[in-house]
C-alpha cells in the first residue's frame, strides 16, 4: 500500500525466515525495520498516533470510523510525523499503550466476529491511508496489458451478422420465412443488449461459417 517505515516492539524473534516467507515483494521494508524496546521509542518524533482497538475503553481516545479516522490522520501528516499502532495478535494493545495515542479507530465487523486478525486490519487501515492520500484515485501499475476488449461493433456490423445468422437458421430449417414469427426481433433484442463488440462479431459469423461449412451448406456444387 506505499508504507514503508515499519516500527517494532519487542518482538518475539527478529529477524525471522518465517516473516520474510510471508513478506513475499515486501523484504525490503522487514529489512528496514526499526526495533524498538518500547511504544513510546517508536512514537518519538510522531505528533499523531492512531490506536486499532476492537472496544471501546473506559479510558482513552473514542472509536472513530476507519475513513473518517483516516482522513484526519492525512491531515495531520501534512503538519508532522503521524503512526498507525496495532497491537500483537493475542492480546491487542493495551489500555496504556492507547493512551500513547491521540486517537482510535475500530474496523466495523460483523458484531459475532469483532475481532480480525492482525495481518487483515493492517491491510484494511493501510488501504484506507493509500485511497485518501491519492483522493481514491491511487495510481496503477504502468504494465501494459493486452487489451481484452474491442471496439464497438457498427450498425453495418451487426447488420451483417444478422443476416448471416437469418441465412444459416433457414439454412437448417431452425427459422421459416413464411412464418417469421417473433424469432428474429428476439434475437435483436437479445444481441442488443450485449452491446457486441467487433471482435465478439467475428466470433459468432466464424461459427456460423464452420457450421456452413461442416453441414455441407454454402459449399460450391
Amino acid at each position: 500500500m506505499g508504507l514503508s517505515r515499519l516500527y517494532l516492539v519487542e518482538p518475539k524473534q527478529f529477524p525471522d525466515p518465517e516473516a520474510d516467507t510471508r513478506a513475499t515483494g515486501a523484504i525490503d521494508v522487514l529489512a528496514a525495520a526499526n526495533v524498538v524496546s518500547s511504544l513510546g521509542e517508536a512514537l518519538v518524533g510522531a505528533s499523531f498516533a492512531v490506536a486499532l482497538s476492537a472496544r471501546q475503553r473506559d479510558i482513552g481516545p473514542v472509536l472513530g470510523a476507519p475513513r473518517a479516522t483516516v482522513a484526519r490522520l492525512m491531515a495531520e501528516a501534512a503538519e508532522g510525523e503521524v503512526a498507525l499502532v496495532f497491537g500483537n495478535e493475542t492480546v491487542g494493545l493495551s489500555n496504556d499503550e492507547i493512551l500513547h495515542c491521540q486517537a482510535a479507530v475500530t474496523i466495523p465487523t460483523n458484531p459475532a466476529f469483532s475481532s480480525l486478525n492482525l495481518g487483515s486490519a493492517v491491510q484494511v487501515l493501510c488501504y484506507e491511508c493509500r485511497m485518501a492520500a491519492f483522493g481514491e484515485k491511487p495510481p496503477v501499475s504502468a504494465q501494459v496489458a493486452t487489451p481484452f476488449a474491442s471496439p464497438a461493433a457498427t450498425n453495418d456490423e451487426i447488420e451483417g451478422l444478422y443476416a448471416h445468422l437469418e441465412r444459416i437458421m433457414t439454412d437448417t430449417g431452425f427459422y421459416n420465412p413464411e412464418q417469421p414469427g417473433r424469432l428474429l426481433p428476439k434475437l435483436r433484442r437479445l444481441f442488443g443488449r450485449a452491446r457486441l463488440e467487433r471482435d465478439e462479431i467475428n466470433i459468432l459469423r466464424g461459427i456460423l461459417a464452420s457450421t456452413q461449412v461442416k453441414t455441407g451448406h454454402g459449399k460450391k456444387g
